[in-house]
């Protein structure tokens, strides 16, 4: 698994997510409202929204909030227009990242955004400049202490998953854009709890990194994600377990 897959369970399980609760119902709302907005608000006939949703009651979301956010995607309630962005950038060591936005406006999302990366040593890139080198795929994240391997990975591989894989306390299945749902439901249908279900850019190759650029690479990704108007912040690189096991403690 690449070192991006291992950064994003290490900061699961140290509950960063949890401690940062009011940023996460921002960027949950944020895409609960651009989701009714683009599919309508019936989770039933709107797939994203319905994993968006699922999503939300499992960080505790209260119901009020999801409702409202519902609202304002569809315009029952006023509220501000938000616009997806996808960002192609290089962080230091030739690392690749594809860097998800959410934002009202475009231009100081930009401006920002480059900063970022300016200030920890990487830089903005050409459109399709990097994308080529992911693959957009849907990931369920599941806590390994919720359910056995051996059902998961039966009920997964019937659903339609194409990879299973154990990494920091979580089960991490995943399967293409069409299959993403049906193997979603599933999991969920069986009565297993679900910590994480979203589309990500998973790298079809990845880049080494240790020492000085290891460590530049993961506060530059601390840094993007810190950002209110980003959503996920994808990365081709592959650091060694025990530097990721040191630098996630920093």
């Amino acid at each position: 698994m690449s070192g991006h897959s291992k950064w994003a369970s290490i900061k699961h399980k140290k509950g960063a997510v949890d401690a940062r609760r009011g940023k996460l119902f921002s960027r949950l709302a944020k895409e609960i409202i651009v989701a009714a907005r683009e599919g309508g608000g019936d989770p039933e006939s709107n797939i994203r929204l319905r994993t968006v949703i699922a999503n939300a009651k499992a960080a505790n979301m209260p119901n009020d909030n999801i409702t409202r956010a519902i609202k304002r995607g569809t315009g029952e309630i006023e509220g501000v227009s938000y616009e997806q962005i996808l960002y192609e950038a290089y962080a230091p060591g030739g690392v690749a990242l594809v860097i998800e936005v959410l934002t009202d406006n475009r231009n100081r999302a930009a401006g920002e955004v480059r900063s970022v990366l300016t200030k920890r040593g990487g830089s903005l890139a050409g459109t399709n400049a990097v994308l080529f080198q992911f693959e957009r795929k849907g990931q369920v994240r599941i806590a390994t202490d919720t359910t056995t391997e051996d059902d998961l990975f039966l009920i997964a591989t019937e659903a339609g998953a194409e990879n299973f894989e154990t990494e920091e306390g979580f089960f991490i299945v995943t399967s293409s854009v069409e299959d993403f749902e049906a193997v979603r439901s599933a999991i969920e249908a069986a009565g297993v709890e679900i910590e994480d279900a979203s589309l990500v850019y998973v790298p079809r190759n990845t880049v080494p990194v240790a020492g000085a650029d290891a460590k530049k690479v993961l506060a530059l990704m601390n840094d993007l994600e810190d950002h209110d108007d980003v959503q996920n912040v994808h990365a081709n690189f592959d650091i060694p377990d025990e530097i990721l096991a040191e630098l996630s403690q920093e």
